[in-house]
């Protein structure tokens, strides 16, 4: 047999050797590539098998880096990367991912900047590179290169339509194609903080805020110094109120940041919405002192001292915005929304001439038109007023449309769900506790004022509008699909947790009391389920004159969720879904829902808040009757009108309109002239 010779042998192992290691370079580097989005850890161990056989691979390190990263090890990610980055510096990829691994350690914003702007510089089409740069651009106070980086429209990133819709079908299923699609299409790996962030970033434009608040969590438990994704996730919690949370992420930021504007805006909205008010307070005084220029913070701050009863102060606060920012509309409605501060001629005339340039937002003109629509209504000229007002809400439409015949099919569907059948099933389901009292109805019904007078007295705690029952309805829906037909499918046992869950939820708002009202009007559509989750929990619907409850609602500019109140026709179709829906659970809960008419309560105070505390089963305390003098926060349109003693004075002012309400009349149908006894109940 004839062997090779002994150098020959010796080149044949070592060249075998070479292909295999080659062969085995290359199937670690897939390897790494495809496990990157998928199982960042394991990519990790593929790179580095790579490093030992040739320590000097480019793409090995690279993939280390961003593996690094993708698995929370950002400090490792940082050092593996500032080396490449060196050598590299006109790679995009390189510099965005050492630009993340900084921003999620403790170097500062300043280098991940820094390394950001290499990114952008390299690659100009990178959506992820340009928003990731303004997240770090506003850490360093530079807002006006913040937006100018993150209004970036490029082709294909976070201004495109197609990835819009598709952020869209994520928030709303959340499902592993959709997943796939993001990565696919747009590069949106959700193992990267930078693409969770800019999804993020889409989900609170399009008000998906739990959805935007569940992507986050993980996020900020696996990169807590990365600022961006605190804040984004303190403004959804904040929007879908969860205020603790909110507070607690908000404050992650502060601490590395505690002179950062927007932080402190949103950190003095999250104090206001827990109910302390004087944490807001201190916090915008801190706000306005660092940007006294700063419209937005002044008009927050006007809020503040207006829901503590701090009145002038809060007209100061309003004119301040108004004199920063003369085309200021929301501000200008938030003195109308005042109801005790009138315009001067002077004033009326200013905001009639603010030119479009001055307010291009539809929505903040629409403000302007609902702040001259309450100014002529108090000079009496009540076509003028009229005019402004239907201005307003044509805007208001066209931003936030209303669905009239899917809420019809809602209010259908609960009236033949929630049957007499379904209760007599669940008679003894729920949750035992009796502390909650519920007060729901129509907006702009007087709910506020019930709430107050409940509120002043000793053994009751006033929460005002909690989203909590609305977010359990939800969550039952996903896992019932098609509630409220799907309420019969329920678990007798689900009710009790659902009342637990409730309690646990708004135990933050009690205050050591041991009855808590919630005063959400919207409520009155988880009747039912409020019913079966928690059986002794008091609800009361406050009642009002339907033309003067609707036309109240429509000459009010609410910031979001009442768009049925623009339209005069939906309105009234509205109000007597309201009325279907209330009379159906009278019939099968009879004496369930006490049920208030705010004319009786005005004309008959004593009578009527007697019977309403022996509802609640609780001791008269004439303190009730006084509820004018209880010193809380109150961030409803009402907050100056339960200060004072009550008054007649808005009871019948819808009349002066009532030849532009024909809509209205006709939607309402015969509901459009009832009267109340004093005992609440119609005629």
């Amino acid at each position: 047999m004839d062997f090779p010779s002994g150098r020959r042998y010796i080149a044949a192992i070592v060249s075998g050797t070479e292909l295999l290691d080659r062969m085995n370079t290359q199937s670690d580097l897939s390897e790494a590539r495809r496990m990157l989005a998928r199982e960042p850890a394991r990519a990790v161990e593929h790179a580095r098998r790579v490093l030992v056989r040739d320590p000097g691979s480019v793409e090995a390190r690279f993939l280390l880096g961003a593996a690094l990263r993708r698995d929370g090890r950002h400090g490792a990610a940082r050092d593996a990367l500032v080396p490449l980055a060196h050598s590299q510096p006109n790679a995009w990829g390189v510099q965005y991912e050492l630009g993340m691994a900084l921003a999620a350690s403790e170097a500062g914003a300043a280098s991940a900047a820094a390394a950001l702007t290499r990114a952008t510089r390299a690659n100009p089409r990178s959506s992820l590179a340009w928003h990731a740069l303004g997240d770090q651009l506003l850490l360093l106070g530079r807002s006006a290169e913040a937006n100018a980086a993150q209004a970036r429209m490029v082709p294909g990133g976070v201004g495109d339509r197609a990835l819009g819709e598709l952020a869209a079908r994520f928030f709303e299923h959340g499902d592993p194609a959709t997943r796939a699609a993001l990565q696919a299409r747009f590069g949106i790996d959700l193992n990267d903080i930078g693409a969770a962030r800019l999804l993020a970033d889409i989900g609170l434009r399009q008000g998906r805020f739990a959805a935007v608040a569940a992507l986050l969590a993980p996020v900020c438990g696996m990169a807590p110094d990365f600022i961006p994704a605190q804040f984004a996730y303190a403004i959804a919690l904040h929007r879908v109120e969860r205020g603790e949370a909110a507070l607690a992420a908000i404050s992650v930021a502060l601490r590395a940041y505690p002179d950062l504007p927007p932080l402190l805006a949103l950190a003095a909205a999250i104090h206001l919405q827990l109910g302390d008010a004087a944490a807001a307070i201190r916090t915008y005084e801190t706000l306005v002192t660092a940007t006294p220029d700063d419209a937005e913070a002044w008009h927050a701050y006007g809020h503040a001292l207006r829901a503590v009863g701090e009145q002038a102060a809060a007209v100061a606060a309003y004119r301040r915005a108004i004199a920063l920012r003369p085309g200021f509309g929301e501000a200008y409605w938030s003195l109308a929304n005042l109801k005790t501060v009138r315009f001067d001629a002077e004033e009326v005339a200013r905001m009639r001439a603010v030119p479009m340039a001055a307010t291009p937002d539809p929505a903040d003109r629409a403000y302007l038109d609902f702040a001259l629509g309450k100014a002529f209504e108090d000079a009496g000229r009540y076509a003028e007023s009229f005019d402004h007002y239907a201005r307003g809400n044509a805007a208001r439409g066209a931003l936030e449309p209303h669905d009239a015949g899917a809420f019809h099919r809602f209010v259908a569907d609960s009236i033949e769900a929630f049957d007499a059948a379904l209760f007599e099933r669940n008679r003894v389901a729920g949750c035992p506790e009796p502390g909650p009292i519920f007060v729901l109805g129509m907006p702009r019904s007087g709910s506020t004022l019930v709430e107050q007078i409940l509120a002043s007295h000793s053994a009751v705690e006033g929460a005002s509008e909690l989203p909590d029952v609305t977010a359990l309805a939800r969550a039952l829906a996903e896992r019932h699909p098609g509630y409220p037909t799907s309420i019969g499918r329920v678990p007798h046992a689900d009710f009790a947790v659902l009342g637990a869950e409730y309690l646990a939820r708004t135990a933050i708002h009690r205050a050591g009391k041991a009855r808590l009202v919630d005063k959400f009007p919207g409520n009155f559509l988880q009747t039912g389920l409020i019913h079966l989750m928690l059986p002794n929990a008091r609800i009361i619907d406050i009642r009002r004159d339907p033309m003067a409850c609707c036309f109240s609602l429509f000459k009010q500019a609410f910031a979001r969720g009442q768009a049925y109140s623009y339209d005069l026709a939906d309105l009234g179709a509205y109000y007597r879904d309201y009325v279907a829906l209330m009379a159906h659970f009278d019939a099968v809960l009879p004496g369930r829902v006490h049920r208030v008419a705010y004319e009786s309560l005005i004309d008959a105070p004593e009578c009527e808040i007697r019977r309403l505390l022996d509802y609640c089963a609780l001791p008269f305390e004439p303190e009730c009757l006084r509820f004018f003098e209880t010193a809380r926060t109150v961030r409803t349109p009402s907050s100056e009108q339960v200060r004072r003693p009550i008054f007649r004075d808005g009871l019948e002012q819808w009349r002066h309109f009532e030849p532009w309400l024909a809509p209205l009349a006709a939607a309402l149908g015969p509901l459009a002239k009832p009267r109340f006894d004093r005992h609440g109940c119609e005629n």
